[in-house]
């Protein structure tokens, strides 16, 4: 997973447009987009890797970094058993 930030709602879309044309023509993949026309967040699939896209509040707000914070995954682990 690869997450990312645009500036304005401009760029978020504006990134994950052009993601998606390289990814089509270096690769020949054919990743599935969400959110692009919103460009408050913005999501590409692309099998094996996904992106998203945020304005700088989205991120703030869903924290989708938080998931690899030590202490987290500290946690998790010691549930797990």
């Amino acid at each position: 997973m690869i997450v990312c930030s645009g500036r304005s709602s401009r760029q978020v879309s504006s990134i994950a447009d052009k993601l998606i044309g390289r990814l089509k023509a270096e690769t020949g993949l054919r990743p599935h987009g969400e959110g692009l026309g919103l460009g408050e967040w913005a999501l590409v699939d692309a099998g094996d890797v996904v992106v998203h896209v945020f304005k700088p509040e989205r991120r703030a707000f869903y924290q989708l970094e938080k998931m690899w914070a030590p202490e987290l995954r500290e946690r998790l682990a010691g549930s797990a058993g």
